[in-house]
């Protein structure tokens, strides 16, 4: 496995330039763009890294996956009254179905979708963002993970968009807080940083029936139950890579989800979970890089040959 990342990092370096970092949140324009890291967490304790896995970056999009999973939790099919669970074919920020669908998101990785989940957790938790750093410390076993306030600061000066879609869904009623602190909330909340590694091992009760496995491969809590962390990875494999999921899953054939500062995040079910990091992002907001090293992943590895 180590030196099958070795090589998908050697082969990627081809593709520095054939992106952009995001720019439409200045903190984030200003990232060094040609970079690249790469983690594998796999379900037994092995862990392999490769290039800049250990540099945190904004996780963006990605923290879309943990606000869902921690709404889930809370308050389990009642949760998909407001919003659906089709892939919606349009940008991660689009406002055009929200009209004509009344006010309910097509799932709850688009921004809307993710607006409509943070208005839950935002009612059920006086202080969100301290709730899902939490969640997100045990999940890593780092107790100093933590999110970039200069980030947030970016993000939500610039959350027009995010803003308008937010007063949209309240005139449906379909947003219970202030627009003003469920989109406070969110963007803390996208600002959470976290390297390859970390990510890798957050994502590992995915890949392992909900269960959490501890740094040292021993079983951890039941995060979530075994028949929901499966339905979240259909979720991940239909609707995690905003209007390219099928193009991914087509490639990949994993439940994945990727955010603008660069991360993806696959799970492999019953075998591993990758996270790949590099900051240049094709049309529309996926890494490039990211994308090729989890195609070429998928061609090089025999995972039931435990390699």
């Amino acid at each position: 496995m180590q030196a099958i990342l070795q090589q998908i990092q050697s082969e990627a370096q081809s593709l520095f330039g054939k992106g952009q970092v995001a720019s439409y949140i200045p903190a984030l324009a200003q990232v060094p763009p040609r970079q690249f890291g790469m983690a594998v967490a796999r379900v037994d304790g092995r862990t392999y890294e490769v290039g800049a896995a250990h540099t945190p970056f904004s996780l963006q999009s990605i923290t879309k996956l943990f606000a869902f999973v921690l709404a889930l939790k809370l308050v389990g099919d009642e949760l998909w009254l407001r919003v659906g669970r089709e892939p919606s074919g349009a940008a991660f920020n689009s406002m055009v179905q929200l009209e004509t669908e009344k006010g309910i998101p097509r799932n709850p990785f688009i921004n809307a979708g993710a607006l409509v989940i943070t208005d839950i957790l935002t009612t059920r938790y006086a202080h969100l963002d301290i709730a899902l750093l939490g969640a997100l410390r045990r999940l890593t076993d780092d107790a100093n993970l933590s999110w970039n306030a200069r980030i947030a600061k970016s993000e939500r000066d610039t959350a027009h968009r995010n803003m308008a879609m937010a007063y949209f869904m309240k005139s449906y009623g379909n947003l219970v807080n202030p627009p003003e602190l469920v989109l406070d909330n969110y963007c803390r909340q996208c600002a959470i940083e976290m390297n390859c590694a970390q990510l890798a091992q957050a994502t590992l009760f995915l890949a392992n029936q909900g269960r959490d496995i501890s740094k040292d491969g021993h079983p951890g809590e039941q995060f979530l139950s075994a028949d929901a962390a499966r339905r979240v990875n259909a979720l991940l494999l239909t609707c995690g890579a905003y209007d390219a999921a099928g193009d991914f899953a087509y490639r990949t054939g994993l439940p994945i989800k990727t955010g603008v500062g660069g991360g993806i995040v696959a799970v492999v079910p019953g075998k591993a979970t990758v996270a790949v990091w590099a900051p240049e992002l094709d049309g529309k907001g996926n890494s490039v890089l990211g994308g090729f090293a989890l195609e070429r992943l998928g061609e090089l590895v025999d995972w039931e040959a435990g390699v």
